[in-house]
């Protein structure tokens, strides 16, 4: 298997896939779709049913569903659950009528800007102007509550505006800088995503289902997935590399989300390696450990696993991540098929953080 493997391209310098599905919200660290569809192809499925248990923003979840297979995903990141769901679902064809309802709806509902005032450093971070547009939108969303299929879709438009009409310079830059934000930018924004989601759409009457699963991966259990799976395709979170919970901070608490639940459960955020009792590499090998316990009780035997990790700089030192997998693996009698490298343009990374100096990551495929 592992020569099999070897032999494929790995670093997809000659393809750009670019369904407009995986572009519906700004997700940093994104697998690109390269990766699990080869692997789906390379390694084939036992039966049916693919599992990611770091799914982030659903990349794999629905390049199995593409393929006709079905899946099942879990983040503790309810933002990456919500994008997950909406990326798996059927879109409603009436989505943009029912936006533009919102949108006349909310220029004009009157809201109790105390109700956000829960939210932390509010004022620092978004324009009084722009905490009245926002809360007048997500109010009028949740007058369609009831109804997910547009209910999810609209909520994740909202969400994937929230970091350009705030103070936060980008995605990927926690820092407040001055922007710009014109009157109505708000709701002209939040018009344009719905119109991206609703060319978007996924129109086929029926879609292999995906099933998505809001937990920490770690208190996740064989009932929680609820079905035998033949084939694992992930990317884990790299230690002191990327803070999700960060990043989606302010989209946590305009949703309603505890952000700071995310934080403290958050596999290899920084805060995590900047403290009393700091996490060290260990941790990251029995974090790795308890999934691919979890895996062992789910996928079927002889089914594959592919883990996709690129190395971590912990206090100077350079980790080897794909080797304390590579580690757990053999103590959990899995055998290991194929380790293999793949280097990451500057413009297409499934991961990519500039103080580590990652260049290149590697696949750890695994066998039960």
């Amino acid at each position: 298997m592992n020569s099999v493997l070897n032999d494929l391209d790995w670093d997809f310098k000659d393809k750009n896939t670019k369904d407009p599905i995986h572009r519906i919200h700004p997700y940093p660290a994104k697998f690109i779709p390269d990766i699990p569809s080869q692997l789906i192809d390379a390694l084939g499925v036992k039966n049916n049913i693919i599992l990611d248990p770091f799914c982030g923003s659903g990349t794999t979840l629905k390049v199995a569903q593409d393929k006709g297979y079905q899946s099942i995903g879990v983040d503790l990141n309810p933002i990456a659950c919500l994008i997950s769901e909406v990326k798996t679902s059927k879109i409603d064809e009436s989505l943009l009528l029912v936006c533009d309802d919102v949108l006349s709806k909310a220029i004009n509902l009157s809201v109790d800007i105390d109700s956000v005032a829960n939210i932390p450093n509010l004022n620092h971070w978004f324009k009084k102007e722009v905490q009245l547009n926002i809360l007048q939108l997500r109010e009028a969303i949740n007058a369609y509550k009831d109804e997910t299929h547009l209910y999810h879709p609209l909520r994740v438009a909202l969400s994937s505006i929230l970091v350009k009409v705030s103070n936060q310079d980008s995605d990927t830059r926690y820092a407040a800088v001055e922007k710009n934000i014109k009157p109505g930018a708000v709701f002209s924004m939040f018009r344009s995503t719905c119109k991206v989601l609703a060319s978007s759409l996924n129109s086929e009457a029926t879609l292999p289902s995906s099933k998505i699963i809001n937990k920490d991966i770690l208190t996740t259990t064989p009932e929680d997935i609820g079905e035998k799976v033949g084939l694992v395709i992930t990317s884990p979170p790299y230690p002191n590399a990327y803070e999700y919970w960060l990043y989606h901070k302010y989209r946590m608490f305009w949703l309603g989300f505890d952000p700071l639940h995310v934080k403290s459960k958050e596999i290899g955020a920084r805060a995590h390696f900047f403290k009393k009792n700091s996490h060290t590499p260990e941790h990251f090998y029995h974090q790795m450990k308890g999934t691919l316990s979890l895996i062992n009780d789910v996928l079927l035997p002889k089914g594959y696993g592919a883990f996709v990790v690129g190395r971590s700089k912990i206090h100077g030192e350079i980790v080897d991540n794909a080797a304390l997998i590579e580690r757990a693996a053999k103590e959990l009698e899995f055998k290991v098929v194929g380790k293999f490298n793949r280097a990451m343009n500057s413009h297409r990374k499934s991961f990519n953080l500039s103080h580590a100096n990652i260049k290149e990551e590697t696949i750890v495929v695994i066998q039960k």
